[in-house]
């Protein structure tokens, strides 16, 4: 059990969340295939490392969120395997790569230049050995667990596990990328000089 509650969250974060290493620079992701695995090197430190609820994302089998971070789209490429991504939905503000034989997403990127986060991919960092990725510093899009099968009696537990954690549960993203997000908005509207 994770806590008093068994309530879990995600393998990466249910036994306590582990600190990123000052001056990480990356490591490989590598799909879940027993031969031939998709591997996709980052070579920089993740951002906005985050738990995640939405109904998009990968989860590992059992998990309730999934784990996502962001990191420069031009510190991500693929090593081995590319022939087997495929794009998940190609109609997604996030057109996310996953491998087609075990269907793990292996990094998601926005090709629309006037998306608030373009230039950022999301990946998931529990694909790599590595240690030293920076740490989940929130819990996003709590409430969409219950689109993926919770039961809603379940919510005040997850959400006291994600205090618990030091994960601050919201409902959308992160104040500061909100804040971001209306940021861009208002410049591309006039409302704030560009």
């Amino acid at each position: 059990m994770t806590n008093s509650d068994g309530v879990h969250i995600h393998p990466a974060v249910d036994h306590g969340i582990k600190q990123g290493s000052p001056g990480f620079s990356g490591g490989v992701l590598t799909c879940h295939c027993a031969s031939n695995p998709v591997k996709v090197r980052v070579s920089a430190q993740t951002a906005h490392n985050h738990v995640c609820g939405c109904t998009k994302c990968w989860k590992p089998d059992d998990a309730v969120f999934s784990q996502v971070a962001v990191v420069s789209r031009d510190a991500v490429e693929v090593l081995e395997n590319g022939d087997k991504l495929q794009v998940v939905n190609a109609d997604a503000p996030i057109q996310r790569h996953r491998c087609r034989d075990c269907g793990v997403h292996m990094y998601g990127r926005i090709e629309n230049k006037d998306h608030p986060f373009y230039g950022l991919d999301f990946i998931h960092t529990e694909l790599s050995p590595e240690g030293g990725w920076s740490a989940p510093e929130f819990a996003a899009f709590v409430s969409s667990v219950i689109e993926s099968g919770v039961e809603p009696s379940q919510m005040d537990g997850i959400r006291s596990r994600l205090r618990e954690l030091g994960l601050e549960p919201y409902d959308a993203l992160s104040p500061p990328l909100m804040d971001a997000i209306a940021t861009h908005v208002a410049k591309r509207s006039g409302a704030l000089p560009a």
